[in-house]
């Protein structure tokens, strides 16, 4: 009698394993009999929440099916599934309908939570694919006073008030290494060289103008050649851009044949310029950094000289955020170049063929 019962015991385990999802492992007891006992899956899926929840709100799965559009027979089902892998009722059926149990109450609160988690949580998936939230990190190496990046990053501002937007001044090498490592989304630097392992887009191009004090002969000029500036002195910050600014000025007159003066201080670009004005030396900037009014200074922009500056950043970068930046400005870029083509060439202020040297300046 006793095998016959544990014959029978192990059918219905065996059963319900087959209900649950559940698989039966062999047990050796102390005694040395082998028990059959049974692993649990706790697989529970949304939508046997969103049933259940919806039965304890009607208090019947007839109008749960209404409520939720489906079968009521698919309904009771789940719900079953539920209570089986939970390993508890939640409902007392009657004739009138469903209550919960103890059990039940207390799950629908969790219930409830883990529902209203999920959404939000897909609220804000969705919002971040969107671009209503988030985060851009840009490596800058231009002058944002003025011009393309300037409006850039206003209008994009405007478009996407709830994502923030951090901006790092560093050498275009390390930016290119942050970029690598994804500590940095894009950065916007000059010239036309390829970055290892990173994508780069051409967008607009910027004039070069000679910083000079105010009252400099030069600065009666309109404008000026690289012979005007033979045999100046220089100078440039020790912090980037300095280095390519020195070393941009030392190739440029090169070119025709000088060697420049350069000397270096250990100031931030904000302090050069009002160096300029005392007389210390004359240096260069990108169309951008003419916004920036000191006194006792002039612009005045060398004839030919034009820098690209363009966008770099990882194909691997997922950031939503920098997809919205990348379309906007290309967007942006197509249309200042339309822009410059309608234009008359009167307003364009460059009298000489752009060269075609493209080095790295501010």
């Amino acid at each position: 009698m006793a095998i016959a019962a544990e014959i029978k015991r192990a059918k219905r385990l065996n059963s319900a394993v087959h209900i649950i999802g559940g698989r039966p492992r062999a047990k050796q007891g102390t005694d040395g009999c082998v028990t059959m006992a049974v692993e649990r899956t706790h697989a529970i899926e949304l939508r046997h929440l969103r049933y259940f929840v919806s039965a304890a709100e009607h208090g019947s799965f007839r109008k749960a099916s209404a409520d939720t559009g489906i079968q009521h027979s698919a309904i009771s089902r789940r719900i079953r599934d539920l209570e089986h892998r939970l390993g508890t009722p939640l409902f007392l059926r009657h004739s009138g309908g469903v209550c919960l149990t103890f059990a039940g109450q207390r799950f629908l609160r969790r219930s409830r939570q883990i529902l209203r988690n999920f959404g939000d949580g897909a609220q804000e998936i969705a919002s971040i694919t969107r671009s209503d939230f988030g985060r851009v990190k840009i490596g800058i190496y231009s002058s944002i006073a003025s011009g393309y990046l300037a409006e850039l990053l206003g209008l994009y501002a405007d478009r996407h008030p709830k994502v923030q937007i951090d901006l790092i001044e560093d050498n275009p090498a390390d930016q290119a290494a942050a970029i690598r490592r994804m500590q940095l989304d894009a950065a916007f630097l000059t010239g036309e060289r390829s970055w290892g392992d990173c994508e780069t887009l051409p967008l607009w191009s910027e004039r070069v103008f000679a910083v000079l004090p105010g009252d400099h002969l030069l600065a009666r000029h309109d404008e000026l050649k690289w012979q005007h500036l033979a045999d100046e002195n220089f100078i440039v910050n020790e912090a980037g851009p300095g280095q390519e600014i020195h070393d941009y000025l030392v190739q440029r007159l090169a070119t025709f044949g000088y060697h420049p003066q350069i000397r270096v201080h250990h100031i931030g670009r904000e302090n050069l310029l009002p160096l300029v004005a005392l007389n210390r030396g004359l240096t260069v900037v990108s169309e951008a950094m003419t916004a920036a009014h000191f006194p006792g200074i002039a612009y005045r922009p060398i004839i030919g000289e034009v820098l690209p500056f363009s966008a770099v950043w990882s194909a691997k970068n997922d950031n939503p955020a920098l997809k919205q930046l990348l379309d906007l400005a290309r967007s942006m870029s197509g249309l200042r170049e339309k822009d410059a083509v309608t234009r008359p060439v009167s307003q364009i202020a460059v009298s000489a063929a752009p060269s075609q040297n493209h080095d790295r300046l501010q």
